[in-house]
C-alpha cells in the first residue's frame, strides 16, 4: 500500500515538473523572440544615427522607446521565471525532511511523519 503513496506522489511531482519546465520553455521563447527584435531595432537606431538625417534621428526616439520597453518586458519575463523557480523549490523541497533555507532566509526544520 506504501507503494502505491510514494507512486502516486511521483506521479504528481513529474506533472507539476512538466508544467513548470514548459512555462520555462515558454517564458524563455518570449524573451529569446524580444531580444531578437531588440537586436534589430539596434541596428536600425545605428543606421538612424550614422546617417546624421534629422528624420531618422528623430525617429531613433520613437525607436529608443520601443527597446526600453522592450528591455522591461524581457525583465519581467525572467522575474517570472526567477519566481516560479523559487516556487517550484520552495514547494518540492516541502517533503524533505532536513532543513532548508526559505526565501526570507530563515531555516525550515519540517519533519514527515510517516505512520
Amino acid at each position: 500500500m506504501e507503494g502505491d503513496i510514494f507512486g502516486d506522489i511521483d506521479n504528481t511531482a513529474v506533472q507539476v515538473d512538466g508544467r513548470i519546465i514548459q512555462a520555462f520553455q515558454k517564458n524563455l521563447l518570449q524573451a529569446q523572440d524580444i531580444l531578437d527584435q531588440n537586436r534589430l531595432l539596434i541596428n536600425e537606431i545605428n543606421q538612424n544615427h550614422l546617417s546624421n538625417m534629422p528624420q531618422n534621428l528623430s525617429r531613433n526616439v520613437g525607436l529608443i522607446r520601443e527597446l526600453n520597453n522592450n528591455i522591461r518586458r524581457v525583465v519581467d519575463l525572467y522575474a517570472a521565471l526567477s519566481n516560479s523557480c523559487l516556487k517550484s523549490r520552495e514547494a518540492s523541497s516541502e517533503g524533505d525532511s532536513s532543513g532548508t533555507l526559505k526565501s526570507d532566509g530563515k531555516v525550515s526544520q519540517k519533519r514527515i511523519r510517516i505512520n
